[in-house]
């Protein structure tokens, strides 16, 4: 298998609580790979201070366009600086996409980023979610941007709970990105017929009211436990050439904690590899 990573964000709450603690806890339940969201405050010298403390290493930093777009070399020296490979955009806002009015503008912004980071020697990639599968151009708005942009510039990071969200095979979407996947994000869920719309963004902490899952409604899950095929998006990882896998729950399991959900994802994809 892969090795696999986990996304900080998963744990942001007992991040900001106990950086140090709780880096040291995500250790212990055997991850030896992150990625980042956010440095807490920290300087980037201090992250890595921690990162090292703990026994971990960034892979790659979630990093939100309009905080690159500002300076996007010191942004992101910053992130190199506590040793990433991949510089990720995370999400767009909804002025920013492709149904919005600023799209082709950020378009020009996110290829010139691509070539900043080209430049410093790390690799772009973009984060879906759901909402790049609205149609632009006469296909999906996330193909209109790989079409765009070409490869040597910015690369995938595959979200296959929002792939699946949005209707389309996440192990289908992956190999056709194969040779430009490096990072997969392996994310679950349960979402029963009828129910999605923006409860969902409430869910990853973009709402107002952060909702943890009405009951009935939409919750995300530990790996293994929810609706996707998880074998089938694994086996697709390997066939596009993927490089990495990363672990990613933006809130709990209802009545579970957040460190006991990221265990039992890493638990359940170490399972597989016997």
């Amino acid at each position: 298998m892969l090795p696999i990573a986990i996304q900080l964000y998963n744990v942001r709450e007992e991040l900001d609580a106990d950086l140090e603690g709780t880096l040291s806890k995500v250790a212990g339940l055997g991850y030896r790979y992150a990625e980042l969201a956010g440095l807490y405050g920290r300087k980037p010298a201090e992250f890595r201070a921690g990162l090292d403390k703990a026994g971990l290493a960034a892979i790659s930093a979630h990093v939100p366009y309009r905080e690159m777009i500002a300076d996007p070399e010191k942004v992101m020296r910053s992130y190199i600086e506590i040793g990433c490979k991949y510089i990720v955009i995370p999400y767009l806002a909804e002025e920013d996409r492709s149904t919005g009015a600023n799209y082709e503008e950020v378009k020009k912004g996110i290829a010139a980023l691509c070539g900043t980071a080209k430049k410093l020697g790390v690799i772009m990639l973009y984060h879906n979610h759901d909402f790049e599968f609205e149609k632009y151009n006469g296909k999906y708005a996330l193909d209109d941007l790989y079409d765009t942009i070409p490869a040597s510039l910015l690369q995938t990071e595959i979200d296959a709970c929002w792939v699946k969200v949005a209707g389309v095979n996440p192990a289908d979407y992956i190999r056709k990105y194969k040779g430009r996947s490096p990072v997969v994000h392996l994310k679950d869920y349960y979402m029963p017929e009828g129910v999605k719309g923006g409860q969902m963004y409430e869910l990853i902490g973009l709402a107002k009211k952060a909702d943890a899952g009405a009951k009935g409604g939409f919750e995300f899950r530990s790996i293994g436990d929810g609706v996707q095929d998880i074998p089938a998006i694994l086996a697709a990882a390997a066939d596009a050439g993927a490089s990495w896998l990363v672990v990613e729950q933006d809130r709990p399991t209802p009545g579970k904690t957040s460190l006991e959900c990221a265990g039992a994802s890493l638990a359940y994809l170490n399972s597989l590899k016997s």
